[in-house]
């Protein structure tokens, strides 16, 4: 949980089990560890078209949902042209 207040603030890239791949600024986060992103789009991957980005605004999104949160180095992030990149969608997990 207090890995968590690390983030705060900061740029963050989740993966949820359902695939899906948000990035966000971290606004704050609970003890269930529920996460609440602003300014957050959602990225969608593609093998004909380059990466769509979803503007999502703010979100939130439910801790049992997250499989990873991670930081993005937002000068390499803004560097890299996301039409350009062509990747197979993040399947869900299946239990």
């Amino acid at each position: 949980m207090s890995s968590l207040q690390g983030y705060v603030d900061r740029r963050v890239l989740l993966i949820l089990q359902d695939g899906r791949a948000i990035v966000g600024v971290m606004a704050g986060f609970d003890q269930k560890s529920n996460v609440v992103l602003s300014d957050s789009k959602e990225r969608v991957y593609s093998m004909e078209e380059g990466v769509e980005e979803i503007p999502l605004g703010l979100y939130l999104v439910k801790g049992d949902m997250i499989i990873l949160i991670g930081e993005l180095d937002e000068t390499l992030d803004q560097a890299v042209d996301l039409a350009s990149i062509r990747a197979e969608p993040i399947p869900p997990i299946r239990y």
